[in-house]
């Protein structure tokens, strides 16, 4: 991976943590001075009231309110008489989501005043910045902190580009050089985050949203975007979008306007808030507006700004069947509900998708994980699931009647082992099977048997947790019939 492959960036109205993109791509010290201008210095008290003031909430999905965070971050450092530390969460592992990854390339600075800001008022021990291992952003992010001086001690951390290793109980086990998992308890970092230290932890845009609120002030900041949630967002958009791009758009803007942009073929559905997030209908994309009232409004959630359109071309349960399985994948597996609830729930989506009648244990499968995960990996998996269910409701009955959607997948929803590695997918010899059964006893997860009695799989690839399970069947086929073949995805 490469910094090239960050989509495009633009704006919906005036850019602000945008701004100077289109001028000069990526904005050095000097280009960013000029763009942005400075910013005075804020006490703890002034960093909470702006927070405040401006309803600057975590861009990383959950949503908590930033200055909630500063507070208890000081009520613990006065309580156990030890300095802070800020954490930047610029992991950014989720497929879809580019927008960190946006903001790191082209606008660092932007990320490191905030981070400044936040460790000058708290008068924090260091800055941690975390980065996937993907190299996107390393190197923008590096030859920033060259080119200025910060408050206290900096470094870069990069941990696994995988799903899990954002979660921020897994960022701080990774920059305390432990196992880049969430803990298998629920721990406050604000108690107890990096070697120990009370830990305030936010995402790269959260930081950036700061700076830019230090330099406008409360009022100028929330001219744009509605009152209950002023400002602007970043959002990916890809899926079926004809021109993926990350966009920067005041709160309230309607979504159409933004898929509209990246001439998006909504078709059957939409994912909001990515592989944690819900699905919507097309009926309900075309009256939302950007916030998270507006998609809570709708059943959906604004999240860490993915929109992804399924568009109209593709198996929307072959794509829901493959992101679970991933999802099972990406499991830390410390606790029942991802080791053993997970996998549980991919096989049932994935019988569905193959036409069997299992939406009945889709839902039992989601019912044993919700809210019994030592993190929020379980539930936002179930979510993702059950609100695929629902929306695309007519494609789960014409699967289940056998008569299918017609449409093969096309990898609309992304995932790293498509991208990256080879792609290994089960195929049959035909001239030799006789449908002997074997290979889906051993595997029922991947393969079932059709109406005749012939193995039905999905002519997607396999994810890796998997492999071993398609290995084995392969090795029982009495006829040899059946097989891995191998591709590299381009």
């Amino acid at each position: 991976m490469s910094a090239s492959q960050v989509p495009p960036v633009t704006a919906i109205g005036t850019p602000r943590i945008t701004a100077g993109f289109d001028e000069y791509g990526r904005l050095d010290l000097l280009a960013h001075q000029e763009v942005h201008g400075g910013f005075a210095a804020l006490s703890s008290g002034e960093l909470i009231g702006l927070a405040d003031r401006i309803e600057l909430r975590g861009r990383g999905g959950a949503g908590f309110p930033f200055a909630r965070k500063v507070r208890a971050v000081l009520d613990s450092c006065r309580r156990q008489e030890l300095p802070p530390v800020i954490v930047v969460n610029g992991t950014e592992g989720e497929p879809p989501s580019w927008k960190d990854k946006a903001v790191l390339t082209r606008a660092p600075h932007l990320i490191l005043d905030g981070a400044a800001l936040a460790a000058a008022a708290l008068d924090a021990e260091e800055i941690v910045i975390g980065i996937a291992d993907d190299g996107i952003g390393q190197s923008s992010i590096t030859a920033a902190l060259a080119e200025r001086r910060m408050p206290c001690p900096t470094r870069i951390v990069t941990v696994p580009h995988r799903f899990i290793s954002g979660e921020g109980g897994a960022l701080v086990r990774g920059i305390n050089g432990e196992a880049h998992i969430p803990p298998g308890r629920k721990v406050r970092s604000s108690d107890n985050g990096v070697m120990g230290l009370p830990t305030l932890l936010s995402n790269a845009e959260t930081y950036s949203q700061l700076a830019i609120a230090a330099r406008l002030g409360p009022w100028e900041y929330n001219a744009v975007g509605i009152p209950e949630e002023p400002g602007t967002v970043m959002l990916t958009v890809g899926g079926s979008a004809s021109s993926p791009a990350v966009v920067e758009a005041p709160t309230g803007t309607p979504l159409m306007d933004v898929l509209n942009m990246c001439g998006a073929d909504i078709g059957p559905g939409l994912l909001v808030g990515g592989y944690h997030g819900k699905w919507i209908t097309a009926e309900a994309a075309q009256t939302v507006t950007i916030s998270r009232k507006g998609f809570a409004s709708v059943g959906g959630t604004l999240g860490a700004g993915m929109l992804i359109p399924i568009g109209s071309r593709t198996c929307p349960l072959g794509e829901v069947s493959q992101v679970v399985q991933y999802l099972a994948g990406e499991s830390a597996g410390q606790c029942g509900p991802c080791r053993l609830g997970l996998p549980d729930l991919a096989r049932a989506v994935t019988l569905v998708s193959l036409g069997g009648n299992a939406v009945e244990n889709v839902r039992q499968a989601a019912g044993v994980v919700k809210g019994r995960g030592a993190c929020s990996h379980p539930d936002g998996t179930a979510r993702f699931a059950l609100s695929a269910l629902e929306v695309f409701a007519k494609d789960v009955e014409a699967h289940t009647n056998g008569e299918g959607c017609g449409k093969s997948v096309r990898g609309i929803l992304p995932l790293p082992y498509t991208a990256e590695q080879g792609a290994r997918r089960l195929a049959v010899d035909w001239s030799r099977c006789d449908g002997h059964g074997l290979c889906s006893a051993v595997a029922p997860e991947i393969i079932r048997l059709d109406a005749n009695g012939f193995p039905a799989f999905p002519q997607t690839p396999l994810p890796p947790w998997l492999e071993n399970g398609a290995r084995k069947a392969v090795n029982v086929c009495p006829a040899l019939a059946l097989r891995l073949t191998e591709e590299t995805v381009k």
